[in-house]
């Protein structure tokens, strides 16, 4: 028999077992890359495992967590609920009171979710299938999108809603700030939040101070109504420009005793008489109103108003209006 190259039997033998083996070797390789890295759709998922700290709460690597508290299988919410908490203010409920979050890392406009196969299996997905609005809540801020597992996950307002495997029972929000990126979701989308103080804090003194976010000090009466001030009115010589119907949108400020006040420049603190009879207070001789459309303390609807009516300061200047 001859063997190739001249070779002898045992060269070749040696060979062709090296070959066979070589062989054996692709074709395992090859099936084992057809195996565990696809999803359902062909696309590949999870090639990224998370890194600690990236936001994923240090939990996407971790083996148990998608066995606690709400799973990892995407369960359908059901009929959504509102829980009132006192630190996170008003946070969205799944059917079984368990706490609903967002990621700041996805998107609204347009619905999108980052949160990979990894990520998911500590912050499992909420399935849309059969959500119902809280009650109060528009229906048509709820959708869908498309998770990194196939999940047709629930959205507010395009927000992605997520539940955290480590919350054991309802009411629990450990998920609150993880990695700065995970929070409570109130029940319109937004990130649950401390209502803020439906009224401001009421002086009792009969003219004082408010610190408006958005205008800064600003006088306000003992009900701690918003005061005005009219760019038509003058001071030297007092007067006042809102007569008639006028009065009926901007009542003027009754008198006040100078040592009623709190925060308010005394110069020119005095009273106007005024053609009508009534009398009004004055700040650097300044008449000063309220306004008809004010309904609480904290109120400032006024501001602005016909580009002649602004809030005054405690110098009595007009805040806001152009010099």
């Amino acid at each position: 028999m001859l063997y190739p190259s001249g070779g002898s039997p045992r060269a070749w033998r040696s060979a062709s077992l090296v070959a066979t083996a070589a062989a054996l070797l692709a074709l395992t390789t090859a099936c084992g890359q057809e195996k565990g890295d696809q999803s359902p759709n062909g696309q590949n998922v999870g090639n990224e495992a998370p890194a600690k700290g990236d936001g994923y709460g240090g939990y996407g690597d971790d083996s148990g967590a998608a066995d606690k508290g709400a799973g990892a299988k995407a369960k359908a919410a059901g009929q959504l609920a509102v829980w009132d908490s006192k630190k996170l203010g008003k946070v969205v409920t799944d059917s079984e009171g368990r706490t609903l979050y967002r990621f700041d890392k996805d998107t609204a406009q347009p619905p999108e979710s980052n949160c990979d196969a990894a990520c998911l299996k500590a912050w499992p997905a909420v399935a849309a299938d059969g959500a119902k609005a809280a009650p109060g809540v528009d229906e048509s801020l709820l959708g869908e999108v498309t998770a990194a597992d196939g999940t047709k996950q629930l959205t507010i307002d395009g927000w992605p809603m997520y539940r955290y495997a480590q919350d054991a029972e309802a009411g629990d929000a450990k998920g609150q700030g993880v990695g700065g990126t995970w929070y409570a979701a109130a029940p319109d989308g937004k990130k649950a939040a401390p209502a803020a103080a439906e009224t401001a804090p009421v002086d009792p003194a009969g003219l004082s101070t408010r610190k408006d976010p958005k205008l800064g000090e600003i006088v306000v009466d003992k009900n701690g109504m918003t005061v005005y001030r009219f760019t038509k009115d003058s001071a030297w010589p007092m007067k006042s420009a809102c007569t008639g119907a006028c009065l009926d949108k901007w009542p003027v400020v009754a008198p006040v005793d100078k040592n009623d006040t709190r925060g308010i420049l005394k110069k020119g603190f005095t009273v106007f008489d005024r053609p009508d009879g009534a009398k009004q207070q004055t700040i650097d001789c300044w008449p000063l109103y309220t306004f008809s459309g004010d309904k609480k303390p904290g109120d400032a609807n006024g501001q602005g108003v016909g580009g002649t009516w602004y809030a005054a300061s405690p110098q009595g200047k007009p805040v806001g209006a152009s010099k």
